[in-house]
């Protein structure tokens, strides 16, 4: 049964308010009598005579791309909002939920092409169930005017042009990013690169699944399954366990292909970090931020049952579900999980490792298409404390490293002062590691003059992703 779009509306509008507000909204409706501590859906649920559960894959699909869509375009629907209401102010002062609604019904407008007459009734039955007649009201008029400039070709929309700031300020509007992102990208890539990289972070996010060859289970085994399951996809051109997918993952998931454990969900751009690493079976190896897992989980499958993984993280839980994941996988016999942070770690583990791998925190600048709420919740101040603590974990790695061992420090940023930055900094103060050429280990294309490791979503269609493989002397 495929429920009302009134519905589906409904639910993408809760997530968003979650997102945004975090556990605000159940707050927020219990304060108005609307809802329960335990659902926060009670009082639509009740409403319209639906249960949460009740919602078909096709209507998942819907929620999904709804809420994905709404925060990719915030900036630009809040643009949209602002300029039919002819004022800012009425914007910044809107009901977080009423913005919301609009939000949603501007978005499958502008950017879903959904039937319009029967987005302005739903999010007007919407406005009126969640809030009161008077918010539809409001939502009505807002979206019939929406639809009147959209029929004449005449959407504000801002120009590219005047000095590098309005510019700037115009094209973060336009591809819908933080201005402070915009200026940044187009002073390291250009203006042209820029908006390609924008217009990548608003795309709909390519997935790929690698085969868990810990179990046995070869790409092979997972592209017919795949072909079984009728989703399409394509073998990775650089990984030997990895294969891509734009659609389908429900279907992956409903047949357990995940709860088996016979494969991961997992960008080619981080598998290759793991290339760079090149477990080898019998080594020892820290992984020094390792959860919730990814990169542990295939250095694992690479040494054979040989060797052994100390996982470290300062996060027990995560570790908790990387244990358990190391267990569906079998690859638990060579990781051991180890809670701790790593600045402290010294004081109470005596480790020493053939090789590290720092997949250090970081802004996550190259992974927004699959983040989408992430940029909005990054700002231009967080860089410089990011770089403090990349910096601080670095040397504590180092420490970690045996004579004759291997350092890898990566990120899954674009940003060269969280990527090459840090290694320039780093061997300046620590002149026993060196720069080992990555050459040996990744193909070519992604091989910087520096002989690092980077993945670029303008320029080979994976996430952007670093690393540096550095030996110590």
């Amino acid at each position: 049964m495929v429920l009302p779009l009134c519905f589906c509306c409904i639910v993408s509008a809760v997530r968003l308010m979650r997102i945004e507000f975090g556990g605000a909204f159940a707050d927020l409706l219990n304060e108005k009598g609307k809802g329960s501590g335990d659902n926060e859906m009670g009082y639509v649920e009740r409403t319209l005579g639906f249960r949460t559960r009740d919602l078909s894959d096709l209507d998942l699909r819907l929620v999904t791309d709804v809420v994905g869509g709404t925060i990719r375009w915030r900036r630009y629907l809040n643009h949209l909002i602002g300029a039919i209401c002819h004022d800012q102010n009425t914007l910044n002062s809107m009901e977080p939920l009423l913005l919301q609604i609009l939000r949603i019904g501007f978005y499958e407008i502008v950017k879903l092409d959904m039937p319009p007459y029967a987005v302005v009734d739903e999010n007007v039955r919407l406005a009126k169930v969640a809030l009161r007649p008077g918010a539809g009201n409001m939502v009505n008029g807002i979206l019939r005017k929406l639809l009147l400039l959209k029929e004449q070709n005449a959407l504000p929309i801002p120009k590219v042009e005047g000095d590098d700031r309005t510019q700037a300020r115009a094209l973060a509007t336009l591809h819908s990013h933080p201005v402070w992102m915009v200026r940044r990208w187009t002073k390291t890539l250009g203006q042209e690169d820029a908006v390609k990289l924008m217009v990548w972070n608003n795309s709909d996010p390519s997935f790929s699944l690698r085969a868990n060859i810990g179990q046995g289970f070869t790409r092979a085994d997972l592209i017919m399954q795949l072909q079984e399951l009728k989703v399409q996809h394509e073998p990775s051109l650089y990984m030997d366990e990895f294969v891509r997918i734009k659609t389908g993952m429900q279907s992956v998931i409903q047949a357990g292909l995940l709860t088996k454990g016979l494969c991961s969900v997992q960008d080619e751009s981080a598998g290759l970090v793991v290339s760079i690493v090149d477990p080898q079976p019998g080594e020892t190896i820290i992984d020094c931020c390792a959860a919730p897992g990814g990169k542990t989980l295939f250095m694992a499958s690479r040494l054979d049952g040989q060797g052994m993984i100390f996982a470290i993280d300062i996060n027990e839980g995560r570790l908790r579900i990387l244990k358990e994941t190391a267990e569906l996988q079998k690859v638990n016999s060579v990781i051991t999980t180890v809670h701790a942070d790593l600045r402290a770690l010294q004081e109470k583990h005596k480790l020493k490792a053939d090789k590290v791998l720092l997949d250090a925190p970081c802004s996550g600048l190259g992974v927004l298409s699959k983040r989408a709420d992430l940029r909005w919740n990054r700002k231009s101040e967080d860089m410089e404390q990011l770089k403090k603590l990349q910096d601080e974990l670095l040397h504590e790695a180092s420490m970690l490293v045996k004579p004759g061992g291997v350092l890898v420090y990566s990120t899954c940023s674009i940003d060269p002062g969280e990527n090459e930055e840090r290694v320039v900094a780093f061997l300046q103060n620590h002149p026993e590691f060196s720069i080992d050429p990555a050459d040996k280990f990744a193909p070519a294309e992604f091989i910087t003059e520096q002989g690092f490791y980077a993945s670029s979503p303008v320029k080979h269609s994976l996430d952007g992703a670093f690393a540096a493989r550095l030996v110590r002397w």
